[in-house]
């Protein structure tokens, strides 16, 4: 079964309730705002890579993946879009439409990105290079990867 270690570092199965939406500290002024992200600060883990995802057509999805050791730290940097989040037994969708607010997603959490707006860019924090051996993209797999007694 999939592991995450919690704030206080205790480990425990990693749930849907793992994963939680956090507000981002902004500083606003009448000229606009800004939002700076802190590396196990205000994310809960050490970014190592960042990428966004624009552009997305009408109706499309994006995700529907797993990750087996990468955190992800999903932010509406425009725009808006749900997040549906699955633990094999669980799921339920988050929404995110605000530049200061993000998604902590932990690894063994299967994840897919929905309902974009017109304009939407999901900015992606990870703590992982990009390494395709981290990926889970069949779901029948990642339901395995969880109970290997299925």
């Amino acid at each position: 079964m999939s592991y995450t270690a919690n704030w206080q570092g205790n480990k425990n199965p990693v749930t849907v309730f793992d994963c939680h939406i956090y507000q981002l500290p902004r500083i606003s002024a009448e000229s606009g705002h800004i939002t700076a992200v802190h590396n196990s600060i205000d994310v809960p883990f050490d970014v190592k890579r960042v990428f966004y995802i624009y552009d997305i057509p009408a109706g499309e999805d994006r995700g529907a993946h797993a990750h087996k050791d990468c955190h992800q730290f999903l932010i509406a940097a425009s725009g808006s879009f749900e997040v549906f989040v699955n633990d094999g037994i669980h799921g339920k969708t988050l929404f995110l439409n605000q530049p200061f607010m993000g998604l902590h997603i932990p690894p063994g959490i299967w994840a897919q990105e929905q309902n974009f707006s017109s304009g939407s860019i999901c900015l992606v924090l990870a703590s992982h290079l990009y390494d395709e051996s981290d990926y889970i993209r069949d779901y029948d797999e990642y339901l395995k990867y969880r109970n290997p007694k299925i």
